[in-house]
């Protein structure tokens, strides 16, 4: 691990059209060596795109193998880079907007998309924020991770330990926005079970509920990885309409529905490679 750092290091110093390009090939490579991968990302395509034949989800796999290996190699940039090249490399689209709800607590709601990270630092370059960190594997991924994170000195970063207090306060009391990413399969505990491109999937209830807690308002927010050495584009969408309802359900339903409109204007760059349907109903087969 501490040499594949050491390449990172390294290829940080290419031009961004040179590290997209390798990792484009890494990615072509990663279809016919990561099989565990590519079986998970298989089975998704099929469950959320049963319109496409096999073919084009094949060729979407490859796409998506290409856009997962560019963002990987391209954490580099956001651990390494000044910060001058990083400003050149990462923008924002609806900034302006954003900023007119900057007297409110806000949570900037942001799916599984490649450019995550990337657009998370995006931000940071512009305006103060939160958000909450798992411990990795490897501890020096983590610390790389949390000081890419607080750099430029304006994130409040919370452990999952220190629980919702921390986070309320966060949010509700200090006006910090919270960078929130509740798309993935965490299990049943705090998740219901609603439909994700026609599929029953348990998503978490956060959303709804963390907003309800602290009054924010919550913007998507999507990161874009362009092609080539084109970077990174994070785009503040408008504000949902009447969020938090009554109907926790209700607004998990349309945390996927915004999900799914924008993962099907760039399918490729969507989180394929995670078990997003490994949770099932009870009496339910795995889909895996």
């Amino acid at each position: 691990m501490n040499f594949a750092l050491f390449l990172l290091w390294l290829l940080h110093w290419l031009p961004l059209s040179v590290q997209a390009a390798i990792g484009n090939a890494l990615g072509r490579l990663a279809y016919y060596l990561a099989k565990s991968r590519v079986k998970v990302a298989r089975t998704n395509l099929k469950l959320c795109f049963p319109e496409l034949s096999d073919a084009e989800r094949e060729r979407l796999i490859v796409k998506h193998l290409q856009s997962f290996m560019r963002g990987a190699l391209e954490h580099g940039l956001l651990w390494w880079a000044p910060e001058a090249r990083l400003r050149r490399l990462l923008r924002l689209e609806g900034y302006e907007m954003f900023k007119t709800y900057r007297d409110r607590p806000i949570i900037m709601f942001a799916p599984h998309f490649m450019g995550l990270d990337h657009g998370g630092t995006a931000y940071l370059l512009h305006d103060t924020g939160c958000s909450m960190y798992a411990q990795q594997k490897n501890p020096r991924v983590t610390e790389l991770l949390l000081r890419a994170r607080k750099r430029f000195g304006n994130a409040v970063l919370l452990s999952r330990q220190d629980g919702i207090r921390a986070l309320v306060k966060a949010v509700k009391r200090d006006k910090l926005p919270f960078y929130y990413l509740p798309d993935q399969d965490f299990g049943r505990e705090d998740a219901v079970f609603v439909p994700f491109f026609g599929v029953k999937a348990a998503t978490l209830t956060g959303l709804s509920r963390i907003a309800r807690l602290t009054g924010a308002v919550v913007i998507p927010t999507i990161t874009r990885q362009l092609p080539g050495g084109g970077g990174y584009v994070m785009t503040f969408h408008p504000p949902l309409e009447n969020f938090p309802s009554d109907d926790v359900e209700a607004d998990t339903r349309r945390m996927n529905e915004f999900i799914e409109a924008r993962v099907r204007e760039m399918p490729e760059q969507y989180f394929w490679t995670h078990k997003r349907f490994k949770t099932r109903p009870e009496g339910e087969r795995s889909l895996y």
